[in-house]
């Protein structure tokens, strides 16, 4: 039986205007009425999730920062987190930068999240867009949430870090995540997350272990719950470990060719056309 339902955001539970499908949302509420815990769980900063989770005011702990943090949405009560070591965050800065990458840096897991930066390269235009979608999406509380820094390496010491992030076009990004890992090893999880269709890869580096899978299966220990208790719906190759973990695993029909060859993996319609419902209505009511 299915307990506890996770879902990624952006590709899956979002539709391609970022919003949430009314059908969707009635069939989460359709399954908490059932008992069953749902969570979102997403490469997204804790503060980038959080208007989604009010939206849906979700029973369960969302799970962000790719599976690094796990945090109520009301209360603010941090469940787990896992942070990089300042050693580690300086390294990733500099091999970041010496490649010609413009780093964010995700910090403050205790409150709703604090986001760094020192500078964004001309030619950078999806990064510049997020900062704009961010200040956007955060208000009022913008200034808080994205802070432009003199310099990061002077200033990350002072801080909790739970996760760095680059992003760019493809080519080049596959050069970094690739120099990133022959020079950082197993003192970080790098997870990118690829739009072909928009030549767009993001990366995120997160503390060793961290990872969708690993969270998932933190939040199910903690409710008692086995991998056989959990259902998983994503769309792109930062969901693989909470796929691989659960034991009903529901790629969306946008998601990667290779994610939907999968053996072992059930499929459901695209974002587009509310399959997450279909999902909850065909492996949960």
């Amino acid at each position: 039986m299915i307990k506890l339902l996770a879902l990624d955001l952006d590709g899956t539970l979002l539709n391609s205007q970022g919003k949430i499908p009314a059908e969707n949302k009635l069939a989460i509420t359709r399954a908490e009425e059932k008992g069953v815990l749902v969570t979102i769980c997403t490469g997204r900063r804790f503060r980038d999730a959080l208007p989604v989770a009010l939206e849906l005011n979700l029973n369960a702990p969302v799970i962000c920062h790719n599976g690094a943090l796990l945090k109520y949405h009301n209360s603010l009560e941090t469940v787990a987190a896992s942070l990089l070591s300042t050693e580690t965050v300086y390294e990733i800065i500099r091999v970041g930068k010496n490649f010609g990458g413009d780093a964010l840096v995700s910090c403050n897991p205790h409150t709703k999240g604090t986001l760094l930066y020192d500078t964004i390269s001309d030619e950078n235009t999806p990064l510049k867009k997020y900062v704009e979608w961010a200040r956007r999406l955060h208000g009022d509380e913008a200034e808080k949430a994205i802070v432009h820094v003199p310099m990061l390496e002077e200033v990350v010491d002072k801080e909790e870090v739970i996760h760095i992030s680059f992003s760019g076009t493809c080519e080049p990004m596959l050069e970094l995540q690739n120099t990133l890992t022959d020079e950082l090893a197993d003192s970080v999880n790098i997870l990118a997350t690829i739009y072909p269709q928009l030549d767009f890869t993001l990366l995120d580096i997160l503390p060793p272990g961290a990872s969708k899978g690993h969270g998932l299966e933190n939040l199910a220990r903690i409710n008692g719950f086995s991998a056989q208790n959990v259902m998983a719906c994503g769309d792109n190759f930062n969901d693989l470990e909470m796929l691989e973990y659960a034991g009903t695993s529901v790629v969306m029909g946008n998601a990667a060719p290779e994610l939907l060859e999968t053996e072992g993996y059930e499929t459901t319609l695209s974002n587009d056309e509310n399959g997450v419902a279909l999902a909850i209505e065909r492996f949960i009511l």
